[in-house]
């Protein structure tokens, strides 16, 4: 009698014990999951901030270098113009019109700047030729701020003789080429860069 009425309490208790015990096993089980997902988050950010770094940081390189570059090109460029400036500046006269009996009119005086960079001024001699080939008169012109890729112009002076004219440079100068030339200048044997108006610092 004793044991029908123990035997159910036992196996209620039991019953219970394993519950309880399974809710806790249940419970921790929840808890490390919880903590591994945190953990696993916290892994991600942790990669995605360091990858977001590394590009930050190799993007800053990129544009450091790409300066450099740019600055190296930038005076390279003026080197070579200067060095080859007849390829790219020339001086030469629009129509002009000339008398029956000789005389020139509606002179212009262009110089042509094909460089990347603006040309302070341009001094120009203009001859003014009898048929005969003979020297009528000499005169000198002054063309100021050429553009980069582009032509200036001025008018040269009207003469009561002449049936054409003979033009040349006599001396260009630009700051932003660092570009001294003169045809009365001879640059010095030897000179790398004759035509630099301040001297690159070796």
């Amino acid at each position: 009698m004793l044991r029908r009425i123990l035997f159910p309490a036992v196996l209620a208790l039991l019953a219970v014990i394993f519950f309880i015990s399974g809710y806790r096993d249940r419970k921790r089980a929840s808890t490390l999951l919880r903590e591994n997902e945190r953990l696993i988050g916290e892994n991600r950010d942790l990669r995605n901030s360091l990858t977001l770094s590394n590009r930050t940081a190799q993007q800053i390189a990129d544009r450091k270098d790409m300066q450099h570059q740019a600055q190296v090109q930038f005076v390279d460029r003026r080197e070579y113009f200067r060095k080859n400036w007849k390829q790219y500046i020339s001086v030469n006269t629009g129509d002009y019109r000339t008398g029956f009996l000789g005389g020139i009119k509606d002179l212009q005086v262009q110089v042509r700047n094909q460089t990347e960079y603006p040309l302070d001024n341009a001094i120009v001699s203009v001859q003014y030729l009898r048929g005969n080939g003979d020297v009528f008169k000499t005169e000198q012109y002054t063309v100021h701020n050429i553009p980069a890729k582009g032509v200036q112009s001025v008018t040269a002076s009207n003469s009561r003789k002449g049936s054409k004219v003979n033009i040349r440079l006599l001396s260009v100068t630009s700051q932003p080429m660092n570009f001294c030339w003169s045809a009365d200048k001879k640059p010095a044997p030897g000179d790398p860069d004759p035509f630099a108006c301040v001297p690159a610092v070796k």
